[in-house]
């Protein structure tokens, strides 16, 4: 293949990407930045509305999410290109979508379909609500996903009302956990010679991500509310002012809370009776913060993260996003990348979250025009160069 590959991890696997919006495609960027030989297949220009998957093609949305894949057009509608389609799968690893749940069924590429042609298939879809069930039919969003999986009741000020967070959270962990069903599947495969059928939704994604605050219900029968900065459990922890901003400081249990007096510079606190205990400090939060808060303005924040890193006490500034990436630590990270655009200028992208010592990451190739290497990936198929005319011909590429 021509195409230069993000890494040697997952190489071997060709995955058919099928994907709109976000979550889907933030699925199959984990597999094409590890490697994969990822196929982005888009409606033919005649039959859409000429804006891609994250917005316009150009766009910043875009460019990160549609990085290191090859892409081509087919149009699944037509008798040819499903048929063309369906000649892929044979020869594919891994085919990702998150249409409606009716939709495969209608097109004839549901998971019972694909494994007549191949039975190591691995199918990954992602809805909103899930492949049946009576929402299975309704469409589904982040921010609705965020509401119905309960994090807008535990987002915000106390009494300020649903707050949405600020990133697309739902779209991006079940893409997240799409990606991990699908890498899953793959390992089974190895024992069993067969694929499988990997689904998640929004919605599921973002209940697993409440976490310790489902945990409470669940197991306890509480019913988290809304905290603001402080966290539910462990006190104090918040944001407090300092004489040049705010400041992340994050206590946790009675070392850390006497480290952080005698840092803090109120060794008394240890021992006033309002304070003693954990449970003691949870129940008498709003007086501590403010004592902590009057203490904490007396200084800056470089002064106080320098003052409690040496004390052994969490703590942190709170960032813009250019301070983010401004950070001595994240630029030791990786995190920027640098890629560049079709016209040969620099374009930054966000890196992988996590490394692999033997094959790391890249960003290897800048998203694909729409259709660009539709021939060469035909060809790759075994399509001759009659068929991949008469597909051109058909409009179904």
């Amino acid at each position: 293949m021509s195409f230069s590959r993000a890494s040697d991890a997952l190489s071997r696997f060709t995955v058919l990407d099928l994907t709109r919006v976000r979550s889907g495609p933030t699925c199959v960027r984990q597999l094409g930045d590890w490697g994969a030989n990822v196929i982005k297949i888009e409606t033919p220009p005649h039959l859409s509305d000429g804006e891609g998957p994250g917005g316009p093609r150009e766009s910043s949305d875009f460019q990160n999410l549609q990085r290191n894949k090859r892409g081509m057009t087919l149009d699944l509608k037509s008798p040819q290109g499903l048929a063309a389609f369906r000649r892929m799968v044979a020869k594919a690893d891994v085919v990702v979508e998150n249409f409606r749940p009716d939709v495969k069924e209608r097109l004839g590429i549901a998971y019972q379909d694909l494994r007549k042609i191949n039975k190591g298939i691995v199918l990954a879809s992602i809805s909103g609500f899930g492949q049946d069930g009576p929402y299975a039919k309704r469409p589904g969003f982040d921010q609705i996903a965020q509401g119905m999986g309960g994090l807008m009741s535990v987002t915000g000020l106390p009494g300020q009302g649903p707050v949405r967070v600020g990133i697309p959270i739902a779209d991006l962990t079940a893409g997240l956990f799409c990606a991990l069903g699908i890498l899953t599947a793959l390992l089974e495969r190895e024992k069993s010679g067969e694929g499988q059928w990997v689904t998640t939704s929004l919605l599921q994604a973002q209940i697993f991500m409440l976490d310790f605050q489902a945990a409470r219900y669940l197991t306890e029968g509480q019913i988290p509310k809304q905290a603001g900065n402080n966290h539910p459990t462990s006190i104090p922890t918040g944001v407090f002012k300092t004489k040049d901003g705010y400041l992340n400081i994050s206590v946790t249990g009675q070392s850390i809370w006497e480290r952080f007096c005698n840092a803090a510079g109120h060794p008394e606190w240890i021992e006033n009776p309002d304070y003693k205990t954990g449970k003691l400090r949870s129940q008498n939060r709003d007086a501590l913060n403010a004592e902590i808060d009057e203490a904490t303005a007396a200084k800056s924040g470089a002064e106080w993260v320098d003052i409690f890193n040496k004390a052994g006490v969490p703590c942190g500034p709170i960032y813009s996003i250019d301070q983010v990436f401004a950070d001595p630590q994240v630029k030791h990270l990786g995190m920027a990348k640098e890629s560049a655009r079709k016209d040969g200028s620099k374009l930054g992208l966000v890196g992988q979250p996590f490394t692999l010592s033997r094959t790391p990451s890249k960003i290897a190739v800048r998203p694909p025009e729409c259709g660009e290497h539709t021939d060469e990936i035909l060809g790759e198929f075994g399509f001759g160069a009659d068929e991949i005319k008469a597909l051109h011909e058909a409009k179904a590429v």
